[in-house]
């Protein structure tokens, strides 16, 4: 690798970066922390890179102890493991100092994770991202050492989607006439349209949407993974798609796969799901009613942005609203075992164990059938579970439910989205 390269590339990153209008996100870097963001591709995991870039320059910290790389920028094709400690010389180089270092992108090159350990024990400011969740393998971890803060990057959250379109929240905002009918034509832009920062003020969103689900899908998935069929990826991930709410298994989405006249086994299967589960295409709800090998293997599936799973639905509102929720939970208390269904006699749609808190996700309580059969599910939950809040989340009522001694909040799901994480 030319070192030549190297610094044509961080000299134009130092231009282009302080141009960028960075949205805040909701995070809060910590001073002496090093950080890992992982997500879905175009969450906004450069933009969290260039947001502290921005609270750097704004300190006066200057670009000769900044070095900021993108490993998907095209000139650094070929790049090696061998070739990272090019960048620390080139800087050196160049001004003479430490860096802090922002590895934009990073899975790209194999082995990365030796080189951020040894920065890391050199004790380097490192913020590093990635796009496969397979970045923070157990192998990876163990040579990490503990020496990163790991972070999982979403698209934006309903308040972040907002604040990107110009409307900032203030306490009257909801009860203006004008602002509170602005606040909720947004929201149905965001609910059927997601949150991908890029995105979130194009007019074209479904064009948008489309090119990133095909980056996803033929780069980080069918690509990375030498997967040819990828016909049967794409029928896979439809079928998924239109199974939203519903559990399914291996075996079924087998047998729904070979009913369309797509041939593939049932260990295909698995692989391919674990592929769009490493890209964080989808992530998986386990019951936390079932025993070990029915939590791994007849999940739920839910997309990780609204916008996406909109592309495979014709007539999906009920299955947007249910996969918004879920996201949010998923956003708020993490992907690995922090939140469930429950399906053991009677279902509810989530449970959270952090705060105790049980979910059915309702478009709207159209008779009293509906709500009967959603209030009682919730509090039959309550004699096997510990639950300090019941919820019935819809698309647009409010009110408070009295059912025996058990208080049911009924909340519309822009409302509950914009509540803080203590939910």
């Amino acid at each position: 690798m030319d070192k030549e390269i190297i610094k044509s590339v961080l000299v134009d990153n130092q231009k282009e970066i302080p141009q960028h209008r960075v949205v805040p996100r909701h995070f809060h870097f910590e001073e002496f922390g090093n950080y890992v963001f992982v997500g879905i591709r175009r969450a906004g995991k450069s933009y969290l890179l260039y947001q502290r870039i921005q609270q750097l320059l704004a300190a006066g910290i200057g670009w000769d102890e900044i070095l900021y790389v993108n490993f998907e920028d095209e000139r650094l094709e070929g790049m090696e493991r061998e070739d990272l400690n090019l960048l620390l010389e080139t800087h050196m180089e160049m001004y003479g100092k430490r860096p802090i270092l922002f590895l934009d992108e990073v899975q790209n090159i194999e082995g990365w994770e030796k080189f951020a350990r040894r920065l890391a024990d050199s004790k380097y400011k490192v913020y590093i991202t990635g796009s496969n969740a397979k970045m923070l393998s157990s192998e990876i971890q163990t040579t990490l050492g503990g020496r990163y803060i790991t972070v999982n990057v979403y698209p934006y959250d309903f308040e972040e989607f907002l604040t990107a379109n110009g409307i900032a929240l203030t306490p009257t905002t909801l009860y203006g006439t004008e602002s509170r009918a602005e606040v909720l034509r947004r929201f149905d832009d965001y609910f059927h349209f997601g949150g991908f920062p890029e995105g979130a003020t194009l007019q074209a969103k479904r064009d948008y949407l489309t090119a990133v689900y095909q980056k996803i899908y033929l780069g980080d998935i069918a690509s990375r993974h030498n997967v040819t069929n990828t016909f049967a990826l794409r029928v896979l991930f439809k079928k998924i798609a239109e199974s939203v709410k519903q559990p399914v298994s291996f075996t079924r989405l087998a047998n729904i796969l070979s009913s369309t006249g797509v041939k593939v086994g049932k260990n295909t299967v698995i692989n391919y799901v674990e592929y769009a589960k490493d890209a964080w295409l989808i992530t998986p709800v386990g019951n936390i009613a079932g025993k070990l090998v029915e939590k791994e293997t007849t999940p739920k599936y839910y997309f990780t942005d609204n916008g996406i799973l909109n592309l495979f639905l014709l007539d999906g509102e009920t299955s947007l609203l249910e996969n918004l929720v879920a996201t949010t939970l998923l956003r708020r208390y993490g992907r690995e075992d922090a939140v469930f269904f429950y399906n053991q006699n009677i279902e509810v749609d989530f449970y959270v164990p952090e705060t105790q808190t049980a979910i059915q996700v309702c478009y709207a309580l159209s008779d009293v059938t509906t709500v009967e059969r959603e209030t009682k599910a919730l509090v039959a939950l309550c004699k096997v579970l510990p639950c300090q809040r019941l919820l019935l989340i819809t698309r647009n009522e409010e009110q408070t439910l009295q059912v025996g001694d058990k208080q049911i909040e009924v909340l519309p799901v822009w409302k509950w989205l914009l509540e803080k994480s203590e939910t």
